[in-house]
């Protein structure tokens, strides 16, 4: 009977996934009974009745997650230096133009530098812009043959022409649809992208590459992993756009796809220079519940990448009950700045369902803080995005990033930060 309901199900919803019907049915039946930590209960039990209580409050969540999920980041005494590399000033036709700046991160007489790739509307003198890491190079968010191709570690790809662990030309533009440069700028908005391998390379490398080079750090079971890592490189990029004159520092908006959208949270939830978070498809680890036990888990991603964590998050490995604390509170650390988290429908590795149970449980600080209540309880239909300090939608398809995704995002800046110039 019930197979046979299913067949008649898709026979009358041709437009539906298999993907789609599980996000509402199958989730729900796998569930196992959870509790989840109150973000307005302190420690020892007392309710967090005001916005001081919440700043209390608040350094006990941050210190949960630092010590027992992304690690400790240490203290950076170095410096930030930059030099122009090049500059282009008629992108689309006058729309807008670009820059690549060699960022240097310099520190007891060792160095480290990433490229920096940046597009900024033409007409705009102070532009509001998305900050954003890529994942194959700057030169494959674009067709441009002048973008530079980086020359440090990177995981071999060979669908996209990356061998011998270095990239080439034969990947240049093959992520541009990830990166609509043409359509942000005409809204008013720049890109800021660097490849996150320059500030840490996303293997299991004992923590020796990368900018952990110029850290004389003995590591122990809270020391930072690579979450944390991209997370302060994307905070030392804020450092040099603070100081770049077409750049508008009260209106950069931090985003990432995927293990980098758990990144650009920890970067907003530690770095409060970010005016707001985006966080597409980021799953466990990062807008998705964890103690929902559904799609990834803590030990498959404890497993599959035991550098992107601190040691202790391996305690709760078939363990999540245990952990004293939960994405919705992450989220909840970035209050009062707008928060963003989608999710696509096929994507059921980052749970969905898990995503937007976030942004429900985030809720209460918001409105603690004078914000209004996350309207939902419910997961919204497919592409209809929820608009407030709290925003969510899912859309149709895969773990990806689209021009839908990008609009949206933009909907929301256009409301919140657009009219606060």
């Amino acid at each position: 009977m019930k197979n046979y309901l299913l067949f008649l199900f898709f026979a009358l919803s041709p437009l539906l996934t298999i993907a789609q019907i599980f996000v509402s049915s199958e989730q729900t039946e796998k569930i196992p009974s959870y509790t989840l930590p109150d973000p307005l209960i302190f420690n020892n039990g007392e309710q967090v009745k005001t916005k001081t209580d919440w700043v209390k409050r608040r350094k006990e969540i941050y210190r949960a997650f630092e010590t027992e999920v992304y690690g400790i980041t240490p203290r950076w005494q170095g410096e930030v230096t930059s030099t122009i590399l090049s500059t282009k000033n008629d992108l689309f036709g006058g729309l807008g133009k670009q820059k690549q700046i060699r960022v240097t991160f310099s520190k007891g007489g060792k160095n480290l530098s990433l490229t920096l790739l940046l597009f900024l509307p033409k007409q705009s003198k102070k532009a509001p812009l998305f900050l954003s890491y890529n994942f194959d190079g700057n030169h494959t968010t674009t067709a441009d043959q002048d973008i530079i191709i980086p020359d440090c570690y990177m995981n071999n790809k060979p669908e996209i022409g990356v061998t011998n662990h270095q990239a080439n030309k034969e990947s240049r533009g093959l992520q541009a649809t990830r990166w609509p440069i043409k359509e942000i700028l005409s809204r008013g908005y720049g890109v800021a992208t660097a490849y996150y391998g320059e500030i840490d390379p996303d293997f299991d490398d004992g923590f020796k590459n990368g900018i952990h080079q110029l850290f004389d750090q003995k590591r122990d079971s809270a020391s930072w992993g690579s979450v944390a890592t991209w997370a302060w490189g994307l905070s030392r990029i804020m450092d040099y756009l603070e100081k770049d004159q077409d750049v508008n520092p009260r209106q950069v908006i931090v985003m990432g796809h995927s293990r980098l959208g758990k990144a650009a949270l920890w970067a907003g939830a530690s770095d409060k220079r970010f005016a707001m978070v985006v966080s597409n498809c980021s799953g466990c680890s990062g807008a998705a519940l964890s103690k929902r036990i559904f799609g990834e888990t803590v030990e498959k991603i404890n497993n599959s990448f035991p550098h992107w964590f601190c040691n202790n998050y391996k305690k709760f490995n078939s363990n999540e009950q245990a952990l004293t604390t939960d994405q919705h509170e992450l989220l909840a650390l970035i209050a009062p700045r707008p928060v963003y988290v989608a999710s696509a429908s096929e994507d059921l590795h980052a749970d969905p369902k898990g995503e937007f149970l976030s942004c429900v449980y985030a809720s209460s600080v918001y409105e603690l803080l004078g914000s209004k209540k996350f309207p939902a309880t419910i997961m919204p239909q497919l592409s209809t995005p929820i608009y407030g300090h709290i925003s969510y939608h899912i859309r149709p398809g895969k773990h990806d990033v689209t021009i839908y995704d990008w609009n949206c995002y933009m909907d929301v800046a256009d409301l919140y930060l657009k009219r606060k110039k």
